[in-house]
């Protein structure tokens, strides 16, 4: 009889055992102790992620497609946003470092200030990935960058702003963000295809200016102000991304000089789209921030397994139209 009670009790305290983990059912409340044979899962450690800012939608798609991509990985992520401050974002990476983060992925809001930072990730032997914006200065060493290929974006731009003028030509203004270097490209591009253009057009595109819209809705309306004032006779803009085209839009709209200017923006931000389709922007060079969130993830554990990345992973943009809007399911 005793026998038996003691069997009774070894059953007993087993299943007692096995219901301790509570209610949840998710793997971070399984219970430590697994079935003989079975290894619990390890996490990969975690990744320090600093955009320039989250205040625009680009942005914050990459960290949410890193976040997400990353935990499949087994990753911790950690995402900031630097709020366009360079300080802000050198504190993070050095904060990322004392963490003895497993990477760090970054969109320099100021290539040279991020320097000393980048350096300190360097020497404790923590690899550093860029994403959207390079980090091109010496004497930091970047594992890999992941980006729209904003030189072929600004190409594309070129030829929607050639074809939206027509034969009739006219003068451009550029609505430009010159600390970023991702701008610098589109803005590059941009003007070697309208250069191109002009050594055979009859009637030339020309490049009036360039004006400080700095990639946001307010100050783009404001540098809008600036170019009219200086050129009356405008008839397009190229705005390096969605809210500096909405800026100018609207600045065109108070100004009645809406039908007058066409508008040529980039990203393929929703807003973008859908002024795009309302007839506001003429196009939009699009990129793709979720891609480029998950193949810095990609990057990262390949990287991770001691497999050799290219220098750069760019990710072509494709021209969006009105055309594209109308069929676009995500648009109202």
């Amino acid at each position: 009889m005793s026998t038996r009670r003691g069997w009774l009790l070894v059953v007993l305290s087993s299943v007692l055992a096995g219901c301790s983990g509570g209610g949840h059912s998710g793997p971070r409340d399984r219970p430590t102790a697994s079935v003989p044979g079975e290894s619990a899962p390890k996490s990969r450690g975690t990744i320090g992620v600093s955009l320039l800012t989250f205040e625009n939608p680009f942005f914050k798609v990459i960290a949410d497609h890193i976040t997400t991509e990353g935990e499949k990985q087994g990753y911790e992520v950690v995402a900031l946003s630097a709020d366009e401050d360079p300080a802000k974002q050198s504190n993070q990476v050095k904060d990322f470092v004392t963490q003895k983060v497993a990477a760090i992925v970054l969109s320099p809001v100021e290539s040279r200030a991020i320097v000393p930072a980048i350096q300190e990730a360097n020497a404790a032997g923590i690899p550093v990935f860029t994403v959207d914006i390079p980090c091109l200065e010496p004497g930091v060493k970047i594992v890999s960058q992941i980006a729209t290929d904003n030189l072929g974006g600004g190409r594309e731009a070129a030829q929607a702003m050639i074809e939206a003028l027509g034969p009739e030509g006219g003068k451009v203004a550029v609505l430009h963000m010159k600390t970023a270097e991702s701008c610098r490209l589109r803005v590059k591009g941009f003007t070697e295809v309208i250069t191109q253009h002009n050594q055979t057009a009859t009637a030339k595109v020309e490049i009036v200016g360039e004006f400080a819209g700095e990639g946001r809705t307010a100050d783009s309306a404001a540098a809008m102000k600036d170019a009219l004032q200086t050129h009356q006779d405008l008839r397009g803009v190229f705005a390096i991304n969605d809210p500096s085209a909405l800026g100018a839009r609207a600045t065109l709209e108070q100004a009645g000089k809406a039908d007058a200017v066409v508008i040529v923006g980039f990203d393929g931000q929703l807003e973008g789209k859908q002024a795009i389709k309302d007839g506001k922007i003429y196009a939009d060079p699009i990129q793709f921030p979720d891609r480029m969130g998950v193949a810095a993830v990609e990057a990262i554990v390949a990287h991770s397994k001691g497999k050799e990345l290219p220098a750069e992973n760019l990710i072509p943009t494709k021209l969006y139209r009105k055309s594209d809007a109308e069929q676009d399911p995500d648009l109202k």
